[in-house]
């Protein structure tokens, strides 16, 4: 009689299935790659382990086993249906991501990216500070499986601990995996990294080509490099030697991925050290409440770092009221307060840099007409358009582009007024303002690529930009040696928004770009400057952002959450219903309410959750589809993540067009 397997399959199917072994007599064994029928055609899966036989139906057996790719370690098939059944997502479509996006070539083509050269001779290795000391000693006094929460002041050397983790693994005969935000991933990081460790390193991000991926995988998985260094995404590369898990800027939303899969990558990557039984460190200037909570409830091992390396000072924070700035009768653009026009000024004529961010592209976020009120909406997104340039104007959501008017399209009479400010307007006032020095733009339309950012860094460390203008692409992870103003434009961009976490995020953004002046600047000597300009100065996020005091902040918005059962005290699940007709949309949500409260009715284990909605979305459509929510709160994810099982079903109640999608523990309710 033929051994039964429960087999994760490549198709949108929410249960493994069962098949019969090979008729070739092959054995698989758990986390073999195989393929297998499936209907008219053959897919791929991975065997999962022993199955129950049915009465019920004969059995299809597994048309293969592939021998090309090594059998997924143990605890990683545990991990996989862990993150199928936590996100609720089908545990073959999980499986695939596991797998490298080409085949195998057994001669790799060569990259046109230059190799990392190993270092030939031994470093002088940077002295720690007591905290870099006592940090490490404790991290590595415990064994096994533990979470440790480094919380460091931007240029408290977190980057140099983890440095020195790693080696003592790499010592032991095992492998280290570092992840860090997109964004993050810079040049100066990889290089960092590879000054220490040759050519062991690794490295997976979005901007690689597939054969590129490919053979970064192999590398890893064939056991040639020591460390993998990556974006989220990175942490499906089986490793089965895995002896730490770094996470840095635990904090950062860019962990989550919002579409098909939507897991975190840090509360993953948690998951999956308890599986491999060993530590996770994750990091940050600004930890995540949730993070924080879990440090402070003795879930985590909470470690702080207070003080910049080498006695470096920390940056005077200063905050700029510009409610009245418009009543200023100067020659400056209507954005720029004096107070930090006089500050550029005199770090230009000093040889330094300065930084002026704005999380807003365009020239401006609005035009509108003065005469009717008309403005420019996407036809495909409720929202405005913004105005690029003096010519175009731009859905930043789908891309959609049309031809700017000068006069009113709608009454005829009235001309076209642009409205409020991005960091093209800023890039192109700043060159007026110094035309003799050298302004560069750090933004999505100015770099495309990994290669637009690697030149840019370039040019600051070189020294070729003396102005840089960007967003939060410039907020994170960059180091400039000669950078010692940071000027916020506008703090208040991400204030009002609706959503529970916007005052987290704008503490978190405004203390990240702070911490980018005057990295290398000395006690005793001029410390970096930074000036925000607000027309909410009173906000709470600037009250402590202003004054470094996270603890501060993370407690007084902890206790503000409570009230609310918001996370980190409770857990929550958003659907998403969405789809191009709306009465579709509607009849959906409706229908899927009156399914929450009928399940709710049945079980007592559910009488703790909250079901919330449905109501549209606050983008209430976009990219052509409109969307509603509905939002379910619990204090337990034991309650929560059954009760969505149970909700979702099997679909076969959700009218034909309309999709509906489960995101637990969001973040972004937009």
């Amino acid at each position: 009689m033929s051994e039964i397997w429960r087999v994760a399959v490549d198709a949108p199917i929410r249960e493994a299935l069962t098949y019969a072994s090979p008729l070739s007599g092959e054995t698989p064994v758990r986390g073999s790659s195989v393929i297998v029928p499936l209907g008219n055609r053959t897919t791929h899966g991975v065997v999962l382990g022993p199955g129950t036989p049915s009465s019920e139906f004969e059995l299809k057996h597994i048309a293969s086993i592939e021998q090309d790719y090594p059998v997924l370690p143990s605890f990683y098939v545990d991990w996989l249906e862990w993150v199928a059944n936590y996100y609720l997502h089908p545990p073959g479509l999980v499986a695939a991501t596991f797998y490298p996006p080409l085949k195998k070539l057994e001669k790799a083509r060569k990259s046109n990216r230059p190799p990392v050269v190993p270092i030939k001779e031994a470093m002088a290795l940077p002295d720690l500070t007591p905290e870099q000391t006592q940090v490490l000693a404790q991290i590595q006094s415990h064994q096994g499986f533990a979470a440790h929460l480094l919380f460091g002041v931007t240029g408290s050397g977190k980057t140099e601990v983890y440095l020195r983790l790693l080696e003592t693994v790499l010592n032991k005969g095992q492998r280290g995996l570092v992840l860090v935000p997109e964004i993050s991933l810079t040049p100066q990081l990889i290089h960092r990294f590879a000054t220490r460790f040759g050519d062991q390193i690794a490295v997976i991000h979005s901007h690689l080509t597939e054969r590129e991926r490919t053979n970064q995988w192999w590398e890893i998985v064939n056991g040639n490099k020591k460390i993998l260094i990556g974006a989220r995404s990175a942490l499906f590369c089986p490793i089965d030697d895995l002896g730490i898990i770094i996470v840095d800027e635990e904090h950062e939303p860019s962990f989550k991925q919002d579409e098909k899969l939507k897991y975190h990558a840090r509360d993953s990557a948690i998951m999956l050290a308890r599986g491999a039984k060993c530590p996770i460190v994750l990091g940050s200037a600004t930890p995540s409440l949730e993070s924080w909570k879990n440090a402070l409830d003795g879930k985590y091992k909470l470690h702080k770092m207070q003080n910049r390396v080498e006695n470096r000072s920390l940056p005077q924070v200063q905050v700029i009221d510009i409610r009245n700035l418009k009543n200023n009768k100067t020659d400056l653009p209507p954005w720029l307060h004096p107070q930090l026009f006089d500050a550029i000024s005199n770090t230009l004529a000093k040889k330094e840099q300065v930084a002026l961010f704005l999380n807003r592209r365009g020239t401006a976020n609005i035009v509108v007409c003065p005469a009717c009120g008309f403005t420019h909406e996407c036809p495909n997104c409720d929202i405005s358009l913004t105005l690029h340039g003096r010519s175009h104007l731009v859905c930043h959501y789908c891309d959609y582009h049309e031809p700017a008017k000068q006069m009113c399209p709608d009454c005829k009479e009235g001309e076209m007024t642009p409205l409020g400010v991005g960091t093209e307007k800023v890039e192109e006032d700043i060159s007026a303002l110094f035309p003799e020095h050298r302004v560069a733009r750090a933004d999505r339309d100015e770099i495309q690529n990994r290669e637009d950012l690697e030149s840019l860094v370039s040019q600051m460390e070189n020294r070729e930009i003396d102005i840089l203008v960007g967003t939060q692409m410039i907020a994170k992870g960059l180091d400039f040696t000669h950078l010692t103003l940071v000027g916020l434009v506008l703090a208040d961009v991400g204030f009002n928004l609706p959503d529970f976490r916007s005052t987290e995020r704008s503490f978190q953004l405004i203390t990240q770009v702070s911490g980018r002046a005057g990295r290398h600047i000395k006690l005793g000597e001029q410390p970096g400057q930074v000036f925000i300009q607000t027309l909410n100065p009173d906000h709470v996020s600037l009250q402590y952002a202003i004054n470094a005091d996270f603890e501060g902040f993370a407690k007084q918005e902890i206790l503000s959450r409570e009230q609310l059962c918001y996370p980190p005290h409770g857990k929550l699940a958003s659907f998403r219903i969405q789809g191009t007709q709306l009465d579709r949309v509607q009849q959906a949500s409706k229908l899927l309410a009156q399914r929450a409260q009928q399940l709710k009715g049945r079980h007592t284990a559910y009488e703790k959750v909250e079901v919330l909605g449905p109501a549209e979305a606050p983008l209430a459509k976009l990219r052509g589809q409109f969307r509603y929510h509905l939002l379910l709160k619990s204090d337990s994810i034991k309650s929560l993540n059954p009760f969505c099982h149970q909700l979702l079903g099997d679909h076969g109640w959700v009218p034909p067009g309309v999709r509906v999608s489960v995101d637990v523990d969001p973040l972004h309710l937009l």
